[in-house]
């Protein structure tokens, strides 16, 4: 079971995954270290640790007319970090609905900026993609620097888009599903919400990890947005103390109500039909804790939530 806390502490997805730790606090110091050892073998950037946005985007990005700009004009705007390629379809299929969301974005009078980040096997192919986007790109043959763009943000998979603040924090590592999910951009620039709707175009995030996830009636009108507001304060508790910390919240919240969707969720998961149903899955143990009570409270919620994080829950295998 050791181990099994290891990969879901880490979100460990895929292997072989190389994490380096700063020992005195634990604390994650980079994602990527198949990429570190790859791109420095001699440890000259040692210890390795994250640094600014500002510092690694550093230096000029194109627009595909063959324009190029520093990256200090970034100064005072939001950015889409996007990590694509033209060889992966769900790379293209993004790349066509983001060209909509950017000028739309851009015609609101916000101040946004995409980077491409390209994973492209070749230089032709990148310029054959690059055509196609409206917005800026590192330089195909600058590969250091979109190597060490990856290794900042831990990439694990494309299409990724990550938002940044004008800062250069990260506000969201999941740009691809707030893109899909909001088409108008109202929510832009898409602050994590505490808990979600199960969705289609969501449903990719149960994979990360431990996921809370109440199941309701929803052909009873308000039943999911009474579910989102049992679960909403108890979301937000968790996820402050642990933004204190500096670390992810150690689980995702959703509200799910009936569909497709949460119909093969239930059956993959092997769980009863009953509504409401309290459970915590977790995809990548294939585990899952079922909690089957008349009537859920926030009391309930929360001892639930609490126990699971203090590992007294029994896991049933998924």
């Amino acid at each position: 079971m050791g181990e099994l806390k290891l990969w879901n502490k880490y979100r460990i997805s895929n292997i072989p995954s190389l994490i380096f730790l700063d020992a005195t606090t634990g604390k994650v110091v980079c994602r990527n270290g198949l990429l570190v050892i790859r791109d420095d073998p001699e440890g000259l950037e040692f210890p390795w640790g994250p640094k600014p946005f500002r510092e690694v985007i550093a230096g000029p990005l194109l627009r595909n007319n063959g324009q190029s700009l520093e990256s200090s004009s970034l100064e005072g705007s939001h950015v889409g970090v996007y990590f694509s390629a033209h060889w992966c379809p769900p790379c293209r299929s993004l790349t066509r609905v983001l060209v909509e969301s950017y000028r739309k974005i851009k015609e609101a009078g916000q101040k946004f900026e995409i980077i491409f980040v390209s994973a492209d096997r070749s230089e032709d192919s990148f310029k054959q993609y690059f055509s196609e986007m409206p917005w800026l790109a590192v330089p195909y043959t600058d590969e250091a620097r979109r190597s060490r763009l990856n290794r900042l943000y831990g990439i694990q998979g494309i299409p990724t888009l990550i938002v940044l603040d004008p800062q250069g924090e990260v506000i969201t590592r999941q740009g691809r599903v707030e893109v899909l999910n909001d088409e108008d951009c109202r929510e832009f620039p898409w602050h994590p919400k505490p808990v979600l709707e199960l969705s289609d175009s969501n449903a990719v995030q149960l994979n990360e990890g431990p996921c809370l996830v109440l199941f309701v009636d929803s052909e009873d009108d308000g039943e999911s947005e009474a579910a989102k507001q049992l679960i909403q304060p108890i979301a937000e508790k968790i996820i402050a103390k642990y933004k204190a910390k500096e670390e992810e919240a150690p689980l995702l919240f959703f509200v799910a109500g009936e569909d497709d969707m949460t119909d093969s969720l239930r059956d993959y998961t092997n769980l009863p039909e009953a509504a409401p149903l309290l459970t915590i899955l977790d995809m990548s143990a294939r585990a899952k804790y079922v909690m089957d009570v008349e009537e859920i409270t926030p009391a309930i919620v929360e001892a639930f939530v609490n126990d699971f994080l203090a590992e007294k829950l029994k896991p049933e295998p998924i």
